[in-house]
This record gives structure tokens, C-alpha cells and sequence, in this order.
């Protein structure tokens, strides 16, 4: 089976045609995009973030060998994924401990998490879709299907002030992360969603890296604790929580009912349909109330360490509806921040200093969003 997904890998390269025309009809998957993809600027490049949902409506596993995202138009590959870059980027929902990270079982569903960075230059296209190679069990021939069609959003990316002020700020979000923001989904309405799509955790660092001066485990001793929470933009309040408690201690908090997860929280009406969060506020620190109007740029609440969270930080994101957990996240760009490095190693954090920009690197980024654990400082 290996060597059949290289033969997809080379297919892939060569531009190769797949289909068999004389074979049969056959059952294989449903394909969805769910959440219609966005541009957002990521370090100078426009990048699609979406999700593919593959369902296997055979009576039969199918492995999946390789995935290639098209200009829908044009028929021209934006990227290819197989074997290891197939893997990360795979999620079997429900799936059997110890089975094959790629094959679905009849019945299954399966997302595949994209972001496709487009070249430099090259124009955004309008729709997408997707060449899917597979192998039914017992089968050593592959198979294509192509679909997943969708639109790609035209419109202006959102443009926000900073939630917080000052710095260091770590940007903490990762693409690849099995359970971060990215790839939790919700299904509390009837329906699947991702809110965080595009969530960041906001953590204050000292200029060695260090996120406490003092015990770590004592709350009060983060640096971002307490600190000022900003409206990102001209905007109404629409939802309120600020009763749920702290505890003293990181170590002396629990997991919480889904129910709590965001801890207090507020929610601001940015208009066009789009609605900014800010969850784990400290307790009695919120400002506003709902249907008040805020500006951007005015503290609305301080930074805590409420819901489900394993260290005092802010969760900001942007989603489509006025619901922490029903609705669909969206993008957004900051108007203006510093870069002043970055952590490769997330496990670094609080151990040694971040990473310096490399020379030459642009530090000044407007209409950008933080790269993963990029280190920032905001001056807006």
C-alpha cells in the first residue's frame, strides 16, 4: 500500500489522469465543505482555512491515499497531500484505537483540515475543489472522485484593532494541533461547527519568555493577569457572563461542564453578521452590558482565568452568529502589530527566550494575522 501512495504522489506531480472510464460505477464518499473558505494574511501570503469532510457511503473501508485541492475554474492543483502531510492534517471522527489512520469505515466520517497558501501574486480563485485518491479494502488499485466543490469568499477580511495593549503578547494557536482551536468541533444545535477556527490565546511574557514573575501556579502571579481587555472595534454588546468564579491555584482547577467552558465572557455585534469573543475573564471585571455600544480601543473587561482553561490567558475569535460554541468561526486581520520573535517549539514556553526574527524579516505587519506562536507587541 505503500508504494500505491507514492504511484498517487507521482500521479499528483505529473498532472496524470486516475480514472479508470471503463470501470464500474461505484459507492465511495460524500464530500462537504462545510464553512465556505476566507482569505486571511498570514506573513505576506493569503491563505484559504477550511475543512473537507469525506463520509463513506461504500459498504466497504476505503483508505484515503491522497488529496489535491484545485482552482475549481481552472483546474489547476493548489496543493497535494499524501502520506505523512496526509496523516496530520486527517481526523477520523469515532475512529478504532490502533486502526489505520487513513481508512474510513463504511458509515464513517473524516475531516481533513486544510490551509492552502497561495503563491505570491496569484489571483484568489473563485471556487475549489478536490481530486480524492483511494484504495477500496482489498484492493490494490486506486480510485478517484472529485468534488467537494465550493465558493471561495470574495469579500474583505474583517479589520480589528488589538484586544489587548502592550507586550509581549504570544499569539498561542496552531494548525496541527489534534485539540487545538482548530479542530474542536461542536455539535450543540443540530449542527457541526468550528468556532475557533481562527481563536487565538493571548499569554503576557517577560523578555525572557517567562509568563509569571513568581510560582506559576498562583494565578494572581501571571503577567497578563488583570490586564486590560480592548474592544476591537466600533461595536455592541451582545452577550454577558461575569459569575463565574477563580480559583487561587492553577493546580486547584478542574475540567468544566461544556456548558462553562468559555468561563465569563462577553460578545461584541461588529455588524455584517460577525461577532467578536472574549472568554476567561476575571470574575466582576466586566464593563459593559448588553445593547450598550462600545468604541474601539475601550476596556471592556480584564484578563482571568475562568472556564476551561489550564493558565490565565485571553481566548479571542471571531465567529458568524452571537453563540460561544453554535456558530462558525470567521477570519480576521489585525490592523497593525509587532513581531519580536516567536516560539518553534511550544514547548519552550516559560523555559528559555523565543526566537528572534530572522534578519531581514519584515517586524512592522499590518493587515496581517499573528503567524502560530508568533511574539507581538501592540502600539495601536
Amino acid at each position: 500500500m505503500r508504494n500505491l501512495a507514492f504511484a498517487v504522489l507521482l500521479m499528483f506531480a505529473s498532472g496524470a489522469a486516475a480514472t479508470d472510464r471503463t470501470a464500474p460505477l461505484r459507492q465511495s464518499f460524500d464530500l462537504q465543505v462545510p464553512a465556505v473558505p476566507a482569505p486571511v494574511r498570514i506573513e505576506g501570503a493569503s491563505v484559504l482555512v477550511y475543512e473537507l469532510h469525506l463520509s463513506n457511503f461504500s459498504g466497504e473501508p476505503l483508505q484515503l491515499l491522497g488529496v489535491e485541492a484545485r482552482d475549481a475554474e481552472r483546474g489547476a492543483p493548489l496543493a497535494n497531500y499524501a502520506g505523512d502531510a496526509l496523516v496530520r492534517r486527517f481526523d477520523r471522527l469515532a475512529a478504532v484505537q490502533g486502526s489505520d489512520a487513513r481508512t474510513l469505515e463504511p458509515g464513517q466520517r473524516g475531516v481533513l483540515y486544510l490551509e492552502l497558501a497561495l503563491p505570491a501574486g496569484a489571483p484568489l480563485p473563485r471556487r475549489l475543489d478536490h481530486r480524492i485518491h483511494y484504495a477500496p479494502a482489498g484492493s490494490g488499485a486506486a480510485v478517484e472522485v472529485v468534488g467537494g466543490d465550493t465558493p471561495v469568499a470574495q469579500a474583505a477580511t474583517l479589520m480589528l484593532g488589538p484586544p489587548v495593549s502592550g507586550g509581549p503578547w504570544i499569539a498561542i494557536h496552531h494548525p496541527d494541533w489534534p485539540r487545538g482551536h482548530r479542530r474542536v468541533i461542536y455539535t450543540v444545535d443540530g449542527r457541526a461547527r468550528i468556532p475557533g477556527r481562527y481563536a487565538i490565546d493571548w499569554v503576557k511574557l517577560d523578555a525572557q519568555g517567562g509568563s509569571a514573575d513568581g510560582d506559576p501556579d498562583l494565578v494572581a502571579n501571571a503577567y497578563g493577569y488583570g490586564a486590560p481587555v480592548l474592544a476591537v472595534a466600533d461595536a455592541t454588546v451582545v452577550a454577558v457572563r461575569d459569575d463565574v468564579t477563580e480559583t487561587a491555584r492553577v493546580s486547584e482547577h478542574g475540567k468544566q461542564a461544556l456548558g462553562d467552558a468559555t468561563g465569563n465572557y462577553l460578545a461584541l455585534d461588529l455588524g455584517d453578521g460577525r461577532y467578536a469573543f472574549y472568554e476567561h475573564l476575571k470574575p466582576g471585571s466586566v464593563r459593559v452590558a448588553p445593547g450598550q455600544r462600545v468604541r474601539r480601543g475601550e476596556v471592556v473587561a480584564a484578563l482571568g482565568f475562568t472556564g476551561d482553561s489550564t493558565g490565565p490567558h485571553l481566548h479571542f475569535h471571531v465567529a458568524d452568529r452571537a453563540s460561544p460554541l453554535g456558530a462558525e468561526g470567521v477570519a480576521y486581520e489585525f490592523q497593525r502589530f509587532r513581531v519580536l520573535g516567536s516560539y518553534p517549539d511550544l514547548s519552550k514556553l516559560g523555559k528559555a527566550p523565543w526566537t528572534p526574527p530572522q534578519a531581514g524579516q519584515r517586524l512592522t505587519r499590518e493587515h496581517e494575522r499573528p503567524a502560530p506562536n508568533t511574539i507581538v507587541e501592540f502600539n495601536d
